[in-house]
């Protein structure tokens, strides 16, 4: 297990209710700037309860409404502008990891002189960012307690993650109640983002790592148990509550610390996204069995067998066939039992004209991942996934 440094300053409040610790919001000054996407949250009563809370508090709120869900720079750029000319203390991100990702860029570039794309193309000029905090309203990225953000420029095709210590959240808030009315599309996508976030830190070729991989392990046996549960019984608390926080720890360092290897199946998705605009995580649930089945070798298959006899109780002696069995019951559980599109056809791509150039751009982005993928490999498996 390779040296790290772990610090998660994050201060989490979980459970029905908690929303009312948004009154300690004021500990950061007094100016608010409220991040959040569409409508939802004031069909569902959160954002009139929020705002309940904020002024009570003696807080003013400015909004930033309508984040995409890949959220895109120019929402960054407005909501950066905003703070600039507001003389906004903190940010709140109500919503989703987008919701959450565009917040934590936008606090970044209101303490940045120039574009805020530049903190995407290079986390090493966030030097310091606004206040962060959260309402989570999607159990899937994890972004209410980690360091990382995900913005897209549509018009180049681009969709880029950055990261700096200082946009991990000061307080989030996880009430699974607020994910009660989460559809199914976004339900098992979020479930496959959070096992995606597993698998990237799980898959690993360092020695002597059992803790995080046998945290990784635990993830992925609650989140396969409880997925299919809150697809089905939307309003099952103990569901949504065990989804919830399983998701904060799939990337909030608690697997990745002295184990993980760079992601490689994320950046390959980002491609899609970049130039489809399609659900991330169906996306990440096309790919991950493709990239499986590319990758599988006599060096490989005892780690991918582990995980099958681990995760989903597989036995067998032989590394290789149970490996393939692991893979072909990762593809039944997304498929069948979560109910995702099965390739990218099904997701309403397609052409492959775009492969080449996402290949290529995908490919510098898998560099340490746990098989290194050159851009023909990449390629091949955009192609078999198609």
């Amino acid at each position: 297990m390779y040296n790290f440094t772990f610090y998660v300053p994050t201060r989490i409040h979980f459970g029905e209710g908690q929303i009312s610790h948004l009154s300690e919001l004021k500990e950061s000054g007094s100016k608010v700037l409220m991040v959040y996407g569409g409508g939802s949250i004031k069909r569902n009563g959160i954002y009139d309860k929020a705002m309940e809370i904020l002024k009570e508090a003696g807080l003013s709120v400015t909004e930033l409404s309508g984040v995409e869900p890949n959220p895109r720079i120019e929402t960054v750029r407005k909501g950066a502008e905003i703070c600039k000319t507001e003389g906004i203390d903190m940010v709140l991100a109500i919503g989703g990891g987008s919701t959450i990702d565009c917040a934590k860029v936008v606090s970044a570039g209101a303490k940045y002189d120039g574009d805020p794309w530049d903190l995407v193309l290079d986390g090493s000029k966030i030097k310091s960012a606004l206040p962060i905090y959260s309402v989570l309203t999607l159990s899937a990225t994890g972004s209410e307690m980690d360091e990382f953000a995900v913005i897209t420029d549509m018009s180049k095709n681009e969709k880029w993650g950055t990261a700096a210590e200082c946009l991990k959240p000061k307080m989030s808030v996880l009430d699974p109640t607020y994910t009660y009315s989460v559809s199914k599309k976004q339900t098992a996508a979020g479930t496959a983002d959070m096992m995606s976030h597993t698998f990237e830190n799980y898959f690993s070729f360092e020695e002597g790592a059992d803790v995080p991989k046998r945290f990784g392990e635990g993830l992925l046996m609650t989140m396969m148990k409880y997925g299919p549960i809150a697809l089905n019984d939307p309003t099952n608390y103990d569901a949504r509550a065990n989804l919830m926080w399983a998701a904060s720890h799939a990337i909030n360092g608690l697997t990745r610390v002295g184990n993980a290897p760079g992601w490689c199946v994320h950046p390959m998705e980002h491609e899609l996204s970049a130039f489809y605009d399609i659900t991330h995580g169906e996306g990440l649930a096309i790919l991950t069995p493709v990239w499986m089945e590319h990758i599988l070798s006599d060096k490989t298959a005892p780690i991918i067998a582990t995980y099958g006899k681990n995760v989903l109780g597989l036995t067998g002696d032989n590394d290789m066939t149970v490996a393939k069995e692991a893979i072909e019951a990762t593809k039944k559980f997304f498929f069948e039992t979560m109910g995702m599109p099965a390739n990218l056809r099904a997701v309403g791509i397609t052409e492959k004209t775009n492969f080449d150039k996402m290949a290529e751009k995908a490919s510098k982005g898998c560099e340490g991942c746990f098989v290194p993928l050159s851009k023909d490999d990449v390629k091949e498996i955009f192609e078999a996934a198609f």
